[in-house]
């Protein structure tokens, strides 16, 4: 057995037909993961609402490892009208506990809609009042320690991992 390099990987390329709207998430190290996070599933694109990235961070870019660079993105005034133009296409997820959240693992794509829209909140605030009630489902995930919530970019990575797994499988009937 060896490590294999980048350049031996032998992982087929997929679009996920997702789409990540960070809700005022402001830390650049996590904005960074969630760049490289995002390239590793191969979603759509992220959309940035409220809180612009900032680019040129040395932060940001030491954990993006360039995928900034090759990551599509766009930054959007408002998150709740971006959501209610696109949800006729795509089913809109919010990462939250909320009374009404479900646990991850228990997601269903509908078969309607061409993909998801997982909306992520900020660090501190988590998502605003008007996306979560737009939302067609609040998704956490379960927790067994004293906390109640995690960093964003390890909560888009496990979200991540758990809804690719229902979209492809769905993909495969």
């Amino acid at each position: 057995m060896k490590q294999l390099s980048h350049f031996d990987e032998k992982f087929s390329k997929k679009l996920s037909p997702i789409i990540l709207l960070l809700d005022n998430v402001a830390g650049e190290a996590n904005i960074g993961s969630i760049f490289r996070i995002a390239d590793a599933f191969n979603v759509e694109k992220i959309v940035f609402s409220g809180t612009a990235p900032n680019l040129g961070s040395r932060r940001l870019q030491k954990t993006a490892r360039n995928t900034h660079k090759t990551v599509a993105f766009e930054t959007i005034e408002n998150a709740t009208d971006f959501c209610r133009n696109i949800k006729n296409k795509y089913q809109l997820c919010a990462i939250e506990i909320t009374s009404e959240s479900i646990p991850i693992q228990e997601f269903e794509l509908s078969d309607e809609k061409e993909g998801v829209i997982l909306i992520l909140g900020n660090e501190v605030s988590g998502i605003q009042e008007g996306l979560l009630e737009i939302s067609e489902q609040q998704l956490h995930i379960n927790m067994f320690g004293n906390n109640s919530s995690m960093n964003v970019a390890q909560a888009c990575g496990i979200a991540l991992y758990e809804i690719s797994k229902t979209i492809f499988a769905f993909a495969k009937k």
